[in-house]
């Protein structure tokens, strides 16, 4: 059992480090395709956060319309939920300019 574990130890840090030996190659054609990822991603990511965020607000209004005392516990709620909408979005414009510089 140790014998078959040291082999298997040693196996995998040889096929390892093959992995780092060559270099990516330069893309011929000169198309910039992380910026024109970044961008998809940007336009996905604000198309589906303003979805996100218009329908929350609407129910948000349509659950104070039909019970008013509950009004504030549904305005914080709705609030820490467009946060975190807005947070995602955030997250996707890191990772676009991520990529944009990769």
């Amino acid at each position: 059992m140790n014998k078959k574990r040291i082999f298997v130890t040693i196996a995998t840090l040889l096929m390892a480090a093959s992995a780092f030996a060559q270099t990516a190659a330069p893309t011929p054609t000169g198309v910039r395709w992380n910026l024109i990822s970044a961008a998809f991603l940007l336009g996905i990511a604000a198309a589906a956060g303003a979805i996100g965020q218009g329908r929350g607000i609407a129910a948000a209004c349509d659950g104070i319309a039909r019970n008013p005392s509950a009004g504030g516990a549904i305005r914080t709620a709705m609030i820490i939920g467009l946060a975190l909408i807005e947070s995602l979005v955030i997250y996707a414009l890191i990772i676009a300019y991520l990529t944009m510089n990769s």
